[in-house]
């Protein structure tokens, strides 16, 4: 049932909906001014057939955690609702040092840039994927601050497998440039784990 006046506490989740939504329209024009001088440099994005599916999914997220609020209001749990948040603050603030460790390389699509360099200062000191990491997380958690529970698990099911799809593109290039596999070839992709635990790992092998 749709409810016509939504209590504060919708109001307030669709306001950070409607931020999150900005944040994501700041986020392409500046990856658009990176594709723009990166391709300056003669380095272009290379064509993914997955990533109309990456801005579906971002949109969908959104679209569907507000109309579940307003269609099926639940209670909100401070058990699950306050996680969610610190989870979802937390995946921000990954996905900025990303930003702030790749610099010009950051963008929303693939542009194989490796010539300029590897990064592997910020979080990609411990991992290959940081920023995977904190989107999912961050699209994970959002839903679950107003116990949008369908859109949390559907959100996660679909992201699952376009992530997969996304990565397995990426890593086609990335993989295939010798100074990014000896830098970052034996780091896990998504959980630090300790380098001893790496070094035994790769006597072993």
């Amino acid at each position: 049932m749709w409810h016509p006046t939504p209590s504060p506490s919708v109001v307030a989740y669709l306001l950070l909906l409607a931020a999150v939504g900005v944040g994501r329209l700041l986020e392409m024009r500046m990856s658009r001014r990176h594709q723009r001088a990166l391709a300056a440099s003669g380095f272009v994005r290379e064509r993914e057939p997955a990533f109309p599916l990456m801005v579906a999914l971002h949109t969908g997220v959104l679209v569907g955690a507000a109309v579940e609020v307003l269609a099926a209001p639940r209670p909100v749990a401070a058990a699950l609702a306050v996680p969610a948040a610190i989870a979802f603050a937390l995946a921000n603030a990954l996905r900025w040092w990303v930003m702030r460790a790749m610099a010009v390389h950051w963008n929303v699509q693939v542009v194989n840039a490796l010539p300029l360099g590897v990064v592997t200062t910020g979080p990609f000191r411990w991992i290959r994927h940081p920023n995977y990491v904190a989107v999912f997380v961050e699209l994970l958690a959002l839903p679950l601050i107003h116990a949008a529970y369908v859109t949390a698990a559907v959100g996660a099911a679909a992201h699952a497998v376009i992530l997969a799809r996304r990565i397995a593109f990426e890593e086609r290039f990335l993989l295939s440039d010798a100074t990014y596999r000896a830098t970052m070839g034996q780091k896990p992709r998504f959980i630090p784990v300790p380098l001893s635990f790496h070094a035994r790992e790769r006597d072993e092998a």
